[in-house]
């Protein structure tokens, strides 16, 4: 069936949820043909740490094949004739002018699936995203259900590329050091009780899970040509979502250098690539920058939270105002007008980049990787986090971070 989104109320799935139905996956595809099946397969074999099946009334998979030229809706059709068992629904669509990109398919399919879990499971109903060149881990599902039900209201899975190109293997491996360093030293400066160490840096389209409740309260998915995940992603931070960033949670993604956005994974491999060629590196926030930012912020929040009206309160805001070089009036304000601290603080890092202050610092990654290790190497932090060993490829060496 193709549906045109030009048709007011379109409704892409009409059959009934499962009573005990807990968890949607949605599966933005176009163009899939080479990797749905192994998609499909992954989500349809979810086992617990035990080995035995997720059962397959707790989960369904939303498949939406939008402005396909291949075999990608057929091959899912008789996907859900050879495995009854899967909760597979299938629908084809045919996106048109400006909003045939992948922020309208995964919006689409996440209100499809916010409506179906609302009538059986209500708020705490669990909203999946993952896309068609994505195989997730065995215990992909379970691990999603035990983050929710230890009162996380988003999962971000970890995010593993399989077969990154060769020249983009040291920019990517640095990336990913860099900001798995950069969550750690968060977690000793600015702890977070609902995303404890070991964690990570990740919560984009190809794993993350969203409870009902914030879906709906951040706004919902914005349907924009690209980067639609990392700006839902920033909706749920500016309402103080509890994100677990969870260590257990693990997809595997093609590194195709062929990608179906403007920007995304595809055209950071490409960048990379031009970076290796030209003898570059990427240039990151200092130790020194990290360390004023989060420490800042940590006392930011203090300060927010309390929001005592006696002297001592006005004291520390007006210290506050100084070393973030803004105007007193202006910050009291906005910690008074701030519901949510993460707004607040979105907005003092923006005007901590703009206004070009002196703590932002920026440096090549590898000499910014190097302090931090030298910094993580102090005696005065022992005890240590506990350690987390990274794997990205097959073919890449496990780094310790």
């Amino acid at each position: 069936m193709i549906l045109y989104l030009s048709k007011k109320n379109v409704i892409l799935f009409s059959t009934s949820p499962d009573p005990f139905l807990r968890l949607s996956v949605i599966v933005p595809v176009k163009n899939e043909e080479a990797c749905i099946a192994h998609t499909l397969d992954a989500i349809r074999m979810q086992v617990d740490p035990s080995g035995i099946p997720v059962p397959p009334e707790y989960f369904e998979v939303l498949v939406l094949a939008n402005n396909c030229t291949d075999r990608t809706f057929e091959i899912c059709r008789n996907y859900q004739l050879q495995y009854p068992e899967l909760r597979l629904h299938v629908a084809a669509i045919t996106l048109e002018g400006k909003a045939a990109h992948i922020g309208t398919a995964r919006r689409l399919l996440m209100d499809a699936a916010y409506q179906r879990l609302i009538e059986v499971a209500g708020y705490r109903g669990i909203i999946v995203s993952t896309d068609g060149d994505s195989q997730a881990d065995p215990q992909w599902l379970y691990h999603i259900m035990d983050e929710m039900e230890n009162g996380a209201d988003v999962v971000g899975g970890r995010i593993l590329p399989r077969d990154t190109p060769l020249q983009s293997k040291l920019h990517h491996l640095r990336d990913v050091t860099y900001r798995l360093f950069t969550s750690r030293l968060e977690s000793v400066l600015d702890p977070c009780i609902s995303n404890p160490w070991p964690r990570h840096f990740q919560c984009y389209g190809p794993s993350l899970a969203v409870t009902c409740e914030m879906y709906d309260r951040s706004g919902r998915l914005p349907a924009i040509p690209y980067l639609e995940d990392e700006e839902f992603r920033k909706r749920l931070k500016r309402i103080d979502a509890k994100i677990r960033h969870s260590p257990k949670v693990k997809i595997y993604t093609s590194s195709r250098l062929n990608g179906r956005v403007e920007f995304g994974f595809s055209v950071q491999l490409q960048q990379w690539q031009d970076m290796s060629t030209k003898g570059e590196q990427q240039l990151v926030e200092s130790l020194e920058t990290l360390i004023f930012k989060l420490s800042t912020k940590n006392s930011l929040r203090k300060l927010w939270t309390s929001r005592k009206q006696c002297p001592a309160f006005y004291t520390e805001l007006k210290e506050m105002a100084a070393a973030l070089a803004i105007d007193f009036h202006a910050l009291k304000m906005a910690v008074q007008n701030n519901q949510y601290f993460e707004s607040l603080w979105e907005q003092m890092e923006e005007h901590l980049l703009s206004s070009g202050h002196h703590q932002i610092i920026m440096e090549p990654i590898s000499k910014a990787i190097s302090s931090v290790r030298q910094y993580f190497s102090k005696t005065i932090l022992q005890p240590m986090p506990a350690p987390m060993i990274i794997t990205e490829t097959d073919d890449l060496q496990g780094i310790a971070v």
